[in-house]
């Protein structure tokens, strides 16, 4: 069953308004995730933006590094859920299932991170983004000691607070404009899905 609520309260461009590069990207997550997540139909309206937001979100998200894909996902649900953010959470929610092939990890780190089923490096990560993301201005020294303890380099924690800091952009943008998440988020890692479904933000 599909949601007839508006997915923005700003308007959303149709397809032939989009412009070529535009339309090439949106088209291509369609064809690997069975649908368009509407943070990208609702960016649209920025055509802009949209470039400058997803070129900054594959920098951060695609990236090689010493976090993992999951822990990735595992701070913007974590982040987004301290700002709020219903389409974040919900849609990163998601990915984070499928990348940890754990159905409950999603709801654990977007109520309390500290009582969820990760590992103790994971939990002093986002210790770490949640402090980033509410007083970043008293990030010290023992903040990094305590990561590197972990095992975190000092790129990671860049990465762990570029993310947070890119998600707490998005958060406000998708709460202001209520930016509604698909309604095929909330099943994917929860139930078996189909060959072709792939994890998009």
């Amino acid at each position: 069953m599909t949601s007839l609520q508006p997915i923005s309260r700003y308007p959303v461009p149709e397809p032939d308004e989009w412009p070529d590069d535009i339309r090439a990207r949106i088209l291509e997550v369609q064809e690997k995730a069975g649908f368009v997540p509407n943070v990208f139909l609702t960016l649209a309206h920025r055509p802009d933006e949209f470039r400058a937001f997803f070129a900054y979100h594959d920098a951060l998200m695609l990236k090689e590094g010493g976090l993992t894909k999951g822990e990735r996902e595992m701070i913007v649900v974590a982040t987004s859920a301290a700002n709020g953010c219903l389409y974040c959470v919900v849609a990163h929610g998601a990915i984070l299932r499928i990348y940890e092939k754990a159905p409950l990890v999603a709801d654990q780190v977007a109520v309390n991170h500290r009582k969820a089923d990760i590992a103790p490096r994971q939990k002093a990560m986002l210790d770490f983004a949640l402090k980033v993301g509410s007083a970043s201005a008293s990030v010290g020294e023992a903040d990094f000691q305590t990561l590197r303890e972990h095992g975190f380099s000092d790129e990671d924690i860049w990465d762990i607070s570029a993310i947070t800091a890119f998600f707490g952009l998005s958060n406000r943008m998708a709460n202001v404009i209520s930016m509604r998440p698909n309604d095929e988020f909330y099943l994917m890692g929860r139930v078996p899905k189909a060959a072709s479904d792939s994890p998009r933000n």
